[in-house]
């Protein structure tokens, strides 16, 4: 499978496993689990035929380690960034002392006033690496890189959650926490 098609088929695998599974007819389960052998399945009857190895290529080779198969190969899933209802069930962890997070700068307004808000998603995501979020940012705009004072959130009773692709998980982040450019 060529570069392209790798990230092609990713993006449409984020599409089904963290917003729209019935765009191929499939639903999750109450953890956004799906089994492999039904998610080839229902790819293939929509024209976007995976082998199983395409499968595991895409998640093994997903630069931000998008997608999880179970212990036992499986099931897959979304590790986060669902706008569908699931319970991930990522126990409560405690936070670096900073976190970051990549946007546009022509968010930078709405973010001074209401801070960092989950929108369609279940949480808002946090870096504790500078490059990703950049990466992030720079998908619609002008990327600035936000500092997190994540210890002086979770002290504030702020939950946070951690990934197993460590990306942090909080349901907001309040504009006094948030350490803005100049």
């Amino acid at each position: 499978m060529t570069p392209k098609q790798l990230v092609s088929h990713s993006k449409f695998l984020s599409l089904v496993l963290r917003h729209e599974p019935e765009t191929i007819g499939i639903t999750l389960d109450s953890a956004g689990w799906i089994a492999v052998e039904d998610l080839l399945a229902a790819l293939a009857a929509h024209g976007r035929a995976l082998t199983r190895s395409d499968l595991e290529e895409i998640v093994r080779t997903s630069d931000k380690q998008r997608f999880a198969l179970c212990p036992d190969g499986h099931r897959i899933r979304a590790n986060q960034g669902h706008s569908i209802e699931v319970e991930l069930g990522h126990a409560p962890a405690v936070p670096p002392e900073l976190l970051y997070h990549g946007t546009a700068a022509q968010f930078l307004p709405a973010i001074r006033e209401r801070g960092l808000c989950k929108m369609q998603r279940h949480h808002v995501h946090l870096s504790a690496e500078t490059e990703i979020t950049l990466k992030v940012g720079a998908r619609r705009g002008r990327p600035v890189l936000l500092i997190i004072r994540a210890g002086d959130m979770h002290r504030a009773g702020h939950a946070f959650f951690l990934t197993p692709n460590q990306v942090w998980l909080t349901d907001q982040v309040p504009p006094e926490f948030i350490e803005f450019p100049n």
